[in-house]
């Protein structure tokens, strides 16, 4: 999906129109996140975000495995496989699998943690424990009560904020701010941008961690780049931040192609880039998500790996040491597999 231009602008003509249809939508979501969820019997630590789009999800998802194994954790990601045709539950296998079965994300993950897809939550939480998981990394689903969460880590993109600060689909948030910020227990800012300030005032004055972060090109990537022109692609919720995360690396973009986040790019499509990029010289660079969407087109594409890197990491590594602890100690006091309220 395309975000609508209008979800980051102040008081347009169109989200006004549709502020009956954000208020109901809100209403409906918000009576929905207050449903008790699944105790999965072990802890769930859940990446998400407070909008529709992307806001750097799956990095941080892979920060906090990398983090998780560092603490002798064995972390399996629970994700609904958005994109893909597969319900699930089922372990994302790089030998059998393709964007177009379990999502690009999911894929992407898999290269580096095990990664378990399923529409149903608490069957993807039965799947992961099976796979001997002693935490649950939930990849989205903030707003989903099927499954309790022990911490709720709410990813943000410090330039684009929640944009117009409306309802879906008057704008970008996917139920009230107010339930959300509530529900949040650290809050993740990518970037040095100001559009998140209001927000993480509002995290802070609750008494809960605010976090800084920043997108890090890794070494292999600039240099495979360096001294190249380059025609930049991608289809994720925030392309321009792609763009801007390779000027920022010094790397020569020519030009710039922005396509739907998980947009299905079709062979004519792919095609069509590598002779643009052919014919004017350039190197034809996109995400490593877009990248898990080409299957075999991908030859002739470079990839452009990013890592999260926190300002503070102790200040995160206490965090999630903290939330395992209380977790663990709570579990003592109940029985997996019942409900808990949120």
């Amino acid at each position: 999906m395309r975000e609508p231009a209008f979800w980051h602008r102040p008081a347009s003509f169109y989200s006004r129109l549709l502020l009956p249809l954000g208020a109901l939508y809100g209403a409906v979501a918000g009576r929905r996140m207050q449903r008790p969820g699944l105790d999965a019997g072990i802890p769930v630590l859940c990446v998400g975000n407070y909008h529709t789009g992307g806001a750097g999800k799956t990095p941080t998802v892979l920060a906090l495995t990398r983090l998780l194994r560092d603490l002798g954790e064995t972390p399996v990601v629970l994700s609904r496989g958005y994109g893909g045709r597969l319900r699930g539950p089922v372990m994302v296998d790089l030998a059998r699998h393709a964007a177009a079965d379990v999502g690009d994300e999911p894929l992407m993950l898999a290269r580096t943690v095990p990664v378990a897809v399923a529409r149903d939550r608490p069957g993807g939480v039965a799947l992961a424990r099976s796979q001997g998981a002693s935490v649950i990394l939930m990849d989205d689903g903030f707003q989903n009560p099927a499954v309790a969460k022990d911490a709720s880590l709410i990813v943000i993109d410090a330039n684009r904020g929640l944009g117009n600060g409306c309802l879906f689909p008057a704008g970008p948030l996917r139920a009230p701010l107010d339930l959300q910020l509530a529900r949040t227990d650290a809050l993740i800012v990518i970037g040095d941008g100001t559009a998140a300030r209001s927000v993480a005032a509002g995290i802070a004055a609750r008494g809960k961690p605010v976090l800084s972060a920043h997108l890090k090109p890794t070494d292999a990537s600039v240099s495979a780049l360096a001294a190249r022109r380059v025609l930049a692609f991608a289809g994720i919720g925030d392309p321009d931040r792609f763009f801007r995360t390779l000027r920022a690396a010094d790397i020569d973009v020519v030009r710039e192609r922005a396509f739907a986040d998980h947009h299905p790019y079709s062979p004519g499509e792919i095609e069509a880039l590598i002779a643009e990029a052919a014919r004017d010289r350039l190197t034809l660079v996109t995400t490593e998500k877009d990248l898990a969407r080409l299957g075999s087109r991908a030859n002739d594409i470079v990839p452009f790996a990013v890592t999260l890197e926190f300002d503070d990491a102790a200040a995160l590594r206490k965090f999630v040491s903290d939330r395992l602890f209380k977790a663990r100690e709570k579990s003592f006091q109940r029985r997996p597999g019942e409900r808990r309220d949120p």
